[in-house]
């Protein structure tokens, strides 16, 4: 397989929203006990900051939750749902503005046999096929096949044990429509801040 470049500090430093888009087609790799576990980002969410009602950050909030965010660009942000399912965030901007982007789903690349062990417990080629689609088209489904829990809470993606590779040979449509599970937010419910590749069977919700 080709030598991929990892993605700087840099490129995470801009809007969410240009970050969002630009993940797309990209590889997040955990390594995990030297083991490469790679997915292809095929799904998106930019969150904007204090000025998003439906970002955790959002008016200024700061707790020992959202803490990572205001740090600067480049690590993870991991939060639990309901205590229990994983979702993995890049965190962007500069230091003290606390944006995000939210990995909502990905296409499995290396590692498939671990991941269908991580998540069904059973090899690859006894998953049904909505269970081969359901190995990571969703937040918290990416993170329990790639094994990512809120340990990875603030680390490094510039680093060598969660990280994003960039695929620059990608030839990809990219839709933008409303965000998922913010019917709270009032009008940043309807932000077209949600991004995903056109026509890849991952994606969570068409």
């Amino acid at each position: 397989m080709k030598k991929l470049k990892k993605l700087g500090r840099e490129f995470y430093d801009r809007d969410s929203t240009i970050v969002a888009k630009e993940l797309l087609g990209k590889l997040l790799v955990h390594k995990v006990n030297g083991q490469k576990i790679s997915a292809r980002i095929v799904e998106t969410e930019a969150y904007m900051g204090v000025d998003d009602k439906a970002a955790h950050s959002y008016g200024g909030k700061r707790t020992p939750r959202v803490e990572v965010m205001y740090g600067g660009p480049g690590y993870s942000y991991v939060f639990t749902i309901y205590g229990i399912h994983c979702c993995f965030n890049t965190v962007t901007r500069e230091e003290g503005n606390p944006q995000a982007v939210l990995i909502r789903a990905a296409e499995p690349v290396e590692g498939i046999e671990w991941m269908a062990q991580k998540r069904y417990g059973k090899p690859y080629e006894q998953l049904t096929k909505s269970q081969k689609r359901g190995l990571t088209n969703g937040p918290g489904k990416l993170c329990a096949a790639l094994g990512i829990d809120i340990l990875a809470n603030g680390v490094d993606l510039c680093g060598d044990e969660i990280y994003v590779e960039d695929d620059a040979e990608q030839d990809i449509r990219i839709v933008s429509t409303k965000r998922v599970g913010i019917d709270y937010a009032e009008e940043a419910k309807d932000y077209p801040w949600r991004f995903y590749v056109e026509g890849n069977e991952y994606v969570s919700v068409k």
